[in-house]
């Protein structure tokens, strides 16, 4: 390591002064579901961090991915001082700094994020020890003998904002509206600033994610919202919360969680929010059509809202949408506008033979892993005729591994029916070209689990679709599920009342299967998962890629009649399916 310092200079995104031991990444992490909210160590077994604690670190990361929920997950961190002592990033991630933001005005505690610039951030590699004072990054390979103190460092102050504001704008920050419009539109203002927006828009309708119980601070915010009087001025739906609230005690939750992630769900709802509780909101009779301008969170229903539906929003973090709701003004940046839509890569999907429905988790997991936050233009499936159910279980995977709200496949999404419409300059845009042998490392990836046995099957994530509730009532007719394996699928309440109506509940009910709403298979543990169980199987790529750090389980992930006869036999093939058998995926190209 070299013994004179090294100096850099970067954006200061949270204003602060930090120091401490360099932990490393090239791969952005997702807060939710990869790191413990109550201890701060990395549980993305997925993850190069895998096991480590943030705690009192300088942590250095390309960006977040994932969860919009990771900037709760942070928060948490902040309140309970297991948090990293500061974030160096390549790119700015406004799902972590909203974290911190909204730590600083609720717990008045923070940490500096540091954005340098992917050059800047590739020299990090081996570095030991990191110092930040505001925009300043200083590297040594040990820590420094002399006697530093963050606390000597003094705070900057903000700038005054740029952000154009009209007439009730101004009459929110002045707090005519409440104290919560005016906390709730000061946070705005500044994520506008950190995103380079000089101007709001009008939004149309909100998805909250915060309603996810995280932690005590979770609750804390929205009970604070509640008491300085917050209404929602747009309509608002809200997503999964961490329990079924209607039947936790019945499945045998601990009150620990149950009470207070039922709390968090109701103290949306005293700000106005429906009661909705479903992470697929697009299956919803409110949901946006193309080009309507809207504030979502949950990383699956962005993407699915800005792919599949042509409507525009951000990936807005936990707080800030619910931030927007209160306003009902949103920055004017990113993918509401035209030109931060277009794609930045193109991958190319070779010709297709006879799939199951596994393709699209996987071919989304894969595609993520390799954007980053690019939006890419898939080409190569413009015969293949996904449905809603394939391009819903490709977009959630997708956002799992990806930081970017959106992607483009070529005559079928509905901004790339003319995929000259998504390309300025095409020439100019990188090129990757799938393989076999890629998809095949990804489906293994996904695959944890060490033994064929299988204790549960997790259908539902994201929540299942009446369609899906059709396909599996087909699947399981005239069957019943081995005694001993639980198969439990999470959905909302509309849909479960859809397939009710629609007769489909019957079957599967007689198959033996447990029905849960309102939360979902990322908020579920034990006793749902039997203590006993020590293997799953699923068709959602993002439950088979969070599952192992959530549960502490392993995965067999497949299509959705394989998970159904894993039901019945309580054995897992742990074999790839015949389309991506290794002798297909060994340099030919034609063959997926």
């Amino acid at each position: 390591m070299p013994s004179t310092p090294i100096r850099l200079q970067g954006r200061s995104l949270v204003e602060g002064a930090a120091q401490g031991t360099l932990l490393f990444a090239d791969v952005g992490l997702s807060f939710w579901g990869g790191v413990d909210p109550a201890t701060g160590e990395v549980i993305d077994r997925h993850h190069p961090l895998s096991g480590e604690s943030l705690a009192g670190r300088v942590l250095a990361i390309p960006s977040g991915r994932g969860s919009c929920t990771g900037s709760s997950v942070l928060m948490e961190l902040i309140s309970n001082g297991h948090a990293p002592a500061a974030l160096v990033l390549a790119e700015a991630d406004e799902i972590l700094v909203l974290g911190v933001l909204v730590a600083e005005v609720i717990f008045q505690r923070s940490l500096p994020v540091l954005c340098i610039g992917r050059e800047a951030f590739e020299g990090l590699r081996g570095q030991g020890f990191a110092r930040i004072e505001g925009s300043c990054l200083t590297l040594s390979g040990r820590r420094p003998n002399d006697q530093w103190y963050a606390a000597d460092i003094p705070s900057q102050p903000l700038a005054p904002s740029t952000v154009r504001l009209n007439e009730r704008d101004q009459a929110l920050l002045d707090g005519a509206y409440g104290k919560a419009a005016k906390v709730a539109m000061g946070i705005v203002l500044r994520m506008a600033e950190i995103q380079g927006a000089d101007e709001l828009l009008d939004i149309t309708q909100a998805h909250i994610d915060g309603c996810i119980y995280t932690g005590p601070a979770s609750l804390r915010f929205a009970e604070q919202l509640v008491q300085w009087g917050a209404k929602v001025s747009v309509p608002t739906t809200l997503n999964s919360i961490s329990v079924d609230q209607r039947q936790w005690r019945e499945l045998g939750v601990d009150p620990a969680l149950g009470e207070p992630a039922s709390a968090l769900g109701d103290a949306y709802m005293a700000m106005g929010a429906q009661l909705s509780f479903t992470c697929a909101p697009y299956l919803l009779d409110t949901a946006p059509t193309v080009g309507e301008q809207i504030v979502w969170a949950e990383s699956n229903a962005v993407v699915y809202a800005n792919s599949v539906l042509g409507a525009r929003t951000q990936k807005y973090p936990d707080f800030l949408d619910i931030c927007i709701a209160l306003c009902g003004r949103a920055p004017l940046a990113g993918c509401h506008l035209d030109d931060q839509r277009k794609a930045g890569l193109i991958v190319e999907v070779p010709k297709l033979d006879s799939t199951d429905d596994s393709f699209y988790p996987l071919l989304g997991y894969h595609i993520g892993s390799l954007t980053g936050r690019r939006i890419p233009l898939i080409r190569g499936l413009e015969n293949a005729a996904p449905h809603l159910d394939d391009l819903k279980a490709f977009g959630a995977a997708f956002a799992t591994t990806s930081a970017a709200p959106l992607f483009h496949i070529a005559g079928v999404t509905p901004e790339a029916m003319d995929p000259a419409h998504v390309q300025d300059h095409p020439a100019q845009l990188p090129v990757q070209t799938l393989d076999g042998a890629g998809l095949l490392a990804s489906w293994r990836e996904l695959n944890s689990a060490r033994h064929r046995h299988v204790d549960v099957v997790s259908l539902g994530n994201p929540h299942f679709s009446l369609s899906e509730f059709a396909a599996l009532a087909r699947l399981c007719a005239g069957r019943i599920k081995h005694p001993d394996v639980v198969l439990a699928i999470t959905c909302g309440r509309a849909v479960l009342e859809q397939a009710r109506q629609a007769g489909y509940l019957e079957v599967i009910q007689v198959f033996g299967a447990t029905l849960v709403t309102d939360t979902c298979w990322c908020m579920l543990g034990e006793p749902v998962i039997p203590p006993t169980a020590t293997t799953l199987m699923t068709n959602s790529g993002k439950y088979a890629h969070y599952a192992p750090g959530l549960v502490g389980r392993g995965v067999h992930f497949a299509s959705l009649a394989e998970c159904v006869e894993a039901a019945c036999t309580a054995t897992a093939s742990g074999e790839p399916p015949q389309w991506l058998q290794p002798s297909a995926a060994k340099g030919n190209p034609s063959h997926v």
